[in-house]
């Protein structure tokens, strides 16, 4: 039987909830939701640090796709691996925890039930990881059969990573004109990578001898790294518009219209604004104050493990996060960090399992990107945490030059993905 939450708390506290149950109790439930690197994460940890639960992964794909080092694939730069994919089911039997490929339709809070089309699955714990939805809405664009066209003909494939390969044939399909590509407002996820992308693409024309240039319209300043090799190496193949905001598309006219001006294309990699997963809103786990017009989910503050904001059975992780700090804002959406939150919230659940206190568990982050091409040069970013001494949440962010890369992005991608695959 669940106690009452006040109760639960006050057995937390006094670490005698493990004795409060029966002694053939069945084993209390995890559900995560959402297998990314944050879901896969949170589930491999849990199996680790409390093996008493019992661990159910629900995604409604098949299989775990990975943006890791995607970019320099899509282009044939270098010796790029195809981008990472493993089934679920497999991951699942070698991490000793259950899998469920099914559509979650709603979060039942009231009854701590998960709906799927595959039936409810009760928690007593729950972690979200369902990543992003795009927010066409922002664009003018509430009719589904419209939306799916764009998808379909011209997604810049930011939502998830199996769009990469129909990304891959239409660009291997361009054969000269305008290419149009927009970068979301902040936040979205990686926030690097469209400049890479930017940067590829650019190198790729011009080293194919396609005739035709790639505009950029980006809301956002350019990232200061990328601002040498977009504007001026590639002067002649860039026409970037930074500050600019896409307002509405004409798919018929092949034209986005922005605050700057009206802009045709031939082919084009469109990616609107993000926000968290729809699942979140149906839950009542978004933002409710000033911060709710970017649709990202309530996290509570002062809380390092950041259960939701309005329900402490509840941890969201992963690219759906909200804002953390006063003082930044959101942690960056990278698949590094969204890993260490799942598996800083395992070690808060199994501490709230065994009745005891959690330490703190303050996440980092770790990108890797190329910054330079012809010769390759590399960029390491690195992001740390700390409490000031008024509570606040600090972030440190590290920015080095690598000049001749020798494999460490694939050494960094391949040592992350041994922790939850």
């Amino acid at each position: 039987m669940l106690q009452h939450p006040a109760r639960r708390r006050l057995l937390f506290a006094a670490g005698l909830l493990p004795l409060c149950r029966p002694l053939h109790a069945a084993p209390r439930q995890v559900v995560v939701v959402g297998g990314g690197w944050g879901g896969l994460a949170a589930a491999a940890a849990l199996r680790r640090d409390a093996p008493e639960l019992a661990v159910t992964l629900v995604d409604r794909q098949p299989a775990f796709h990975s943006f890791a080092l995607s970019n320099r694939w899509l282009v044939d730069h270098g010796a790029a691996a195809a981008p990472m994919r493993r089934d679920y089911a497999a991951i699942a039997a070698t991490r000793a925890y259950r899998f469920v490929q099914a559509e979650v339709t709603e979060i039942d809070r009231a009854g701590q039930r998960v709906l799927t089309m595959a039936g409810a699955l009760p928690y007593d714990w729950l972690v979200l990881s369902p990543g992003i939805r795009e927010d066409f809405s922002a664009w003018q664009m509430d009719d589904p059969a419209a939306v799916n066209r764009l998808k379909s003909r011209f997604s810049g494939a930011m939502l998830h990573a199996s769009e990469l390969p129909d990304l891959k044939a239409r660009l291997h399909d361009f054969t000269g004109g305008d290419l149009l590509m927009t970068i979301p407002p902040l936040p979205y996820r990686c926030p690097p990578a469209p400049y890479e992308r930017a940067m590829l693409i650019a190198g790729w024309l011009e080293k194919r001898r396609i005739p035709g240039r790639l505009i950029i319209v980006d809301p956002n300043p350019l990232m200061p790294v990328f601002r040498r090799i977009l504007l001026e190496r590639f002067r002649d193949r860039v026409s970037y518009l930074d500050h600019a905001h896409v307002r509405s598309v004409d798919l018929e006219r092949r034209s986005v219209t922005t605050d700057v001006d009206d802009i045709r294309f031939d082919m084009a990699l469109l990616s609107p604004p993000q926000q968290a997963a729809g699942l979140l809103r149906q839950a009542g786990l978004l933002h409710t104050d000033g911060w709710a017009r970017q649709g990202m989910a309530g996290m509570a503050a002062g809380t390092l493990e950041q259960p939701s904001l309005v329900d402490e059975r509840i941890f969201i992780i992963g690219d759906a996060a909200g804002v953390v700090s006063p003082l930044f804002g959101h942690y960056p959406k990278t698949g590094h960090l969204a890993s260490r939150m799942g598996a800083s919230v395992a070690a808060r659940i199994a501490a709230q399992a065994a009745g005891r206190d959690s330490a703190v568990h303050l996440p980092d982050s770790v990108c890797h990107l190329l910054s330079g091409i012809d010769p390759d040069e590399g960029t390491r970013i690195e992001t740390a945490y700390r409490l000031r001494g008024d509570g606040f949440l600090l972030q440190d962010v590290r920015q080095s030059r690598v000049p001749a890369p020798a494999g460490e992005d694939v050494a960094w991608a391949a040592a992350r993905y041994r922790e939850f695959l």
